[in-house]
C-alpha cells in the first residue's frame, strides 16, 4: 500500500507541476505529460519497472477517448466518411509502409523485416493527435475530419497486420518465459484462437452485431434501472461498465478494443444518455491519457539512447519526413488545401502507440531481433516526443498562409442610396431589414458570396465586393450617402473602413460595429459617430429583466437601463481620451482612475432613481450562543 501511494504521489505531482507549465508556454498538455515522465523516470529515477504495466492500464484512456468521439458522430456522418476512411486511410497505410520498407531495405534489412518495419511505423498516435486536435478545436475542420478518418483506418489495419506478422518471420522465435506466459494468458481469453477462418468471421460479425443491438435496445432499460436507485455514482459505474465490457468483448474475438468502443459510441450518439456518458467518462479519459503519456516518457531507455543517439534521432526524423511527405502528397490528391493540408501532413507524421504492440509481437514471432526491437521502440518514442513540436510548427506555418479561395470579381453596382451597409452577417442583416422595412433604400456590400446569395434567395439585393476598397465605395455612392454602417467581420477591416470614410466625408454619419470595449476606443478615434458593441444591448436587456424580477416595475427597470446606456456612452468618450493601445488597461493609471470615478457617478445616479425600491443588503445571522 505504501509503495502504491508513493508512486501515485510521484505521478500526480509530476503532472500537476509540468502540464500547467507547458500549457502556459503554449506547448500543449501532451508535451507536458511526456516531459513529466522523462523527469521522474530517466532523469531522477523516481519510477522504474512498473511503468510498462501502468502503460497497459493507461492505454484504456485511448479506448475511452474513441468512445467519447463516437458519441459526437452520428451513424450517417460515419457513413459519409467511408471514402476518406478506406480510400485516404488505406492509401496512407499502404503507401507509407512501402516507402519505409524501401528505406529499411536500403539500410540492409531483408524485405520481410522491412515490410514489418514499414507497417509498424505507418501507424500514427491516436492518443496524441486526437487529444491535441481536441485542445486546439481543430477536429471539426476538414483537415481534422480527414485525420480522424485515417486514424480510424489505422486502428482497423492493426488486425490484418498482426495476422501478417508471423508470415514475415525470418529467424527463430526468441521469447522470454514472461512473454510466453503473457501470450498464453492472452490466448486463454480468446474464443477465436485456433478456429477456422469462416468461424472467426462469423463470431466477429456476431460480436459487432451484439454491440450494436445492445446499444439500441439495452441501454434505455439499464439507465432506467439505475435511475430508480437515485445514486449519482451508479451512472458513473454504468458508463465504465459499458466501455469495459465492450472492450473485453472485442478482445475475446481478436478486435481492437478502441474500435469496439468507437462503434458503441456511434450507436449511442443519438440517445438521450449521450451527455450523461460524456460527463461521467471525461475525467477518467483525461487522467488515463495523461498517465499514458507520462509512462511513455518514463519508459525511455536513455542509456541505450545515448549509445546511438545520433543514429536514432536521424532515423526518427527520417520517419517523420517520409510520413509527412506521403501525407502531403495524399492531402494534395484528396483536395485538402492551405492550413488543412499542413495540419493533415504534420499531425500524422509520427509513429503511434500501436507500434509498441506490433514491435513486441514482431519480436515474439521472430520478425525483429532484440536489438532491432529496442531500436524500433526508441524511434517510435522519439517521434511521439517530437509530435508536439510539429503542432507548434503547424501554428507557425498556419499564421503565414491564407486558405486559398476562389477570387470572384466584384459586382457592378447599378444604383445608389442614402444608406450604405458594409457587411451583411448576423449583425448587418438585422440593420438592413429594419431600415428597408421602414421604407428606406440601402446599398449592401459584402465580400462573402454565400451571404450575398442567401440575401438574394430571400428577396434582398446585395452586391459582392470588399467594402474597404475605395472604388467599390465610390460606386456605392459614398460621396452622396447620409449614413454608413460598418458591420463586417474582422475588427481591423471595420477600423480601416471607418478611417477611410471619415477622411473622405467629414460630414458622413458613421455607425460602426465594435467587437469589444478596446475596439470601441479604436473606432472612436477613427471617427465613428455611433459605436455599437456586439453584446452590449443584449446584456443591457438581460440586466433590465433582472431588475424587473427583484422589485422594480417595468417602467423603473427601463428607466435604469436607459440611464445606464446613456452614462456608458458618455463614459466611453471620456475613457477613450485616456486609453492607450500600447499600455494594458490594468497598467494605465489614468484609465483606472477615470473608470473608478465614472463608476461612482453611475452608482450614485442609479441609486437616486431606485432609492427605496432596492431591498436592504442581506446580513449574516447572529451566531448561536456557545453552550457551557
Amino acid at each position: 500500500m505504501e509503495i502504491f501511494l508513493y508512486q501515485a504521489s510521484i505521478y500526480l505531482a509530476a503532472a500537476v507541476i509540468a502540464v500547467p507549465f507547458a500549457a502556459r508556454l503554449g506547448l500543449g498538455s501532451v508535451l507536458g505529460y511526456l516531459a513529466a515522465g522523462i523527469i521522474i523516470g530517466p532523469v531522477l529515477g523516481l519510477v522504474g519497472a512498473e511503468t510498462e504495466e501502468l502503460q497497459h492500464i493507461a492505454e484504456f484512456g485511448v479506448v475511452m477517448m474513441l468512445f467519447l468521439i463516437g458519441l459526437e458522430i452520428e451513424p450517417l456522418a460515419l457513413w459519409s466518411m467511408r471514402r476518406r476512411m478506406f480510400g485516404l486511410g488505406g492509401a496512407q497505410v499502404l503507401l507509407t509502409a512501402l516507402v519505409l520498407m524501401g528505406a529499411a531495405m536500403l539500410l540492409g534489412q531483408p524485405w520481410q523485416t522491412g515490410l514489418a518495419i514499414g507497417l509498424t511505423l505507418a501507424l500514427s498516435s491516436t492518443a496524441i493527435v486526437l487529444q491535441t486536435l481536441s485542445e486546439k478545436g481543430l477536429i471539426q475542420t476538414r483537415g481534422g475530419r480527414s485525420i480522424f478518418a485515417v486514424l480510424l483506418m489505422q486502428d482497423l489495419a492493426v488486425i490484418p497486420i498482426l495476422a501478417l506478422m508471423p508470415l514475415l518471420a525470418v529467424g527463430a522465435r526468441s521469447a522470454s518465459p514472461e512473454q510466453i506466459a503473457a501470450e498464453a494468458q492472452e490466448k486463454a481469453f480468446s474464443i477465436v484462437d485456433g478456429l477456422p477462418g469462416w468461424e472467426v468471421t462469423l463470431i466477429t460479425a456476431g460480436a459487432i452485431g451484439a454491440v450494436i443491438l445492445s446499444g439500441i435496445y439495452l441501454t434505455r432499460p439499464l439507465f432506467r434501472y439505475i435511475h430508480a436507485a437515485n445514486l449519482r455514482e451508479m451512472y458513473t459505474a454504468l458508463a465504465l461498465l459499458i466501455v469495459v465490457a465492450i472492450s473485453f468483448l472485442m478482445t475475446l474475438v481478436g478486435l481492437s478494443p478502441a474500435l469496439g468502443a468507437f462503434l458503441a459510441g456511434v450507436v449511442l450518439a443519438n440517445t438521450e444518455f449521450r451527455h450523461e456518458l460524456e460527463s461521467d467518462l471525461n475525467p477518467f479519459k483525461g487522467l488515463l491519457l495523461g498517465l499514458f503519456f507520462i509512462t511513455v516518457g518514463a519508459g525511455m531507455n536513455f542509456n541505450a539512447f545515448f549509445q546511438e543517439a545520433d543514429n536514432l534521432v536521424e532515423l526518427a526524423l527520417l520517419v517523420i519526413l517520409v510520413k509527412g511527405s506521403v501525407l502531403y502528397l495524399l492531402g494534395r490528391l484528396s483536395g485538402l488545401k492551405g492550413r488543412d493540408r499542413w495540419l493533415f501532413s504534420l499531425s500524422l507524421a509520427q509513429a503511434g502507440e500501436f507500434g509498441f504492440v506490433l514491435v513486441a509481437f514482431a519480436g515474439q514471432v521472430g520478425v525483429f531481433s532484440d536489438r532491432l526491437a529496442d531500436e524500433m521502440l526508441m524511434i517510435i518514442t522519439l517521434s511521439m516526443l517530437i509530435t508536439p513540436l510539429l503542432f507548434i510548427l503547424y501554428n507557425v506555418v498556419s499564421a503565414r498562409i491564407t486558405d486559398p479561395k476562389r477570387e470572384l470579381p466584384p459586382d457592378t453596382i447599378d444604383f445608389q442610396a442614402a444608406v450604405i451597409i458594409a457587411g451583411v452577417g448576423r449583425f448587418g442583416q438585422i440593420v438592413n431589414r429594419l431600415v428597408r422595412a421602414s421604407g428606406f433604400r440601402t446599398v449592401v456590400l459584402d465580400s462573402d458570396m454565400d451571404k450575398i446569395q442567401l440575401m438574394r434567395r430571400f428577396g434582398f439585393k446585395g452586391f459582392l465586393g470588399d467594402p474597404t476598397r475605395p472604388e467599390l465605395l465610390d460606386a456605392a455612392g459614398l460621396a452622396r450617402a447620409r449614413v454608413l454602417v460598418a458591420a463586417m467581420d474582422g475588427r481591423e477591416k471595420i477600423t480601416r473602413l471607418v478611417t477611410y470614410a471619415r477622411r473622405q466625408r467629414p460630414d458622413l454619419h458613421i455607425i460602426a460595429r465594435a467587437y469589444d470595449r478596446s475596439h470601441a476606443y479604436e473606432l472612436y478615434r477613427a471617427g465613428a459617430n455611433d459605436i455599437v458593441r456586439e453584446m452590449f444591448d443584449s446584456s443591457l436587456r438581460a440586466g433590465r429583466y433582472v431588475l424587473e424580477n427583484v422589485g422594480l416595475t417595468e417602467f423603473e427597470a427601463a428607466t435604469a437601463a436607459r440611464t445606464f446606456s446613456a452614462h456608458d456612452r458618455h463614459a466611453l468618450q471620456q475613457l477613450a481620451e485616456v486609453w492607450n493601445p500600447d499600455i494594458p488597461a490594468t497598467q494605465n493609471t489614468a484609465y483606472i482612475e477615470r473608470m473608478r470615478a465614472l463608476q461612482q457617478e453611475l452608482e450614485t445616479e442609479l441609486l437616486n432613481q431606485v432609492r427605496g425600491k432596492a431591498p436592504p443588503p442581506e446580513t449574516p445571522p447572529e451566531p448561536a450562543p456557545e453552550s457551557a
